[in-house]
């Protein structure tokens, strides 16, 4: 599911900026996978989400991971499990302040990988 995305040239390059444009790239392809924009940068004391959508009933958090090569690894590599509990403990914190006692909606978590301009959607990925 790769995606070649703009020349280099068009990113911003301050690691914030540059977070916020792999974040921007990552929401506008996923709506175009019929996916919907529930809420960015959801932070909470244990960490934070960097999308919350929803497809159809099933709430997905993202995960979105930049790297402008694959040297060292790439994203992916960048994805460790104290990365992966932070994301799971937001997540946690997302439903337990929006449901409460009721019941929670299915969930799944995504990644989106940018690296060498190239967009990677892995569903389910945790």
């Amino acid at each position: 599911m790769g995606k070649t995305l703009p020349d280099s040239k068009t990113r911003p390059q301050p690691a914030a900026q540059r977070g916020q444009w792999a974040e921007d790239q990552a929401c506008q392809w996923l709506c175009r996978q019929g996916l919907v924009l529930i809420e960015r940068n959801s932070r909470y004391r244990g960490g934070e989400i960097d999308l919350v959508m929803r497809q159809a009933s099933l709430i997905v958090f993202v995960e979105v991971r930049y790297r402008k090569s694959l040297a060292y690894g790439g994203a992916l590599a960048s994805l460790d499990q104290r990365k992966l509990a932070r994301v799971k403990l937001a997540a946690n914190c997302y439903l337990q302040q929006r449901y409460g006692v009721r019941s929670w909606p299915e969930c799944r978590f995504d990644v989106v990988l940018i690296q060498a301009a190239k967009l990677t959607w892995i569903p389910g990925a945790f």
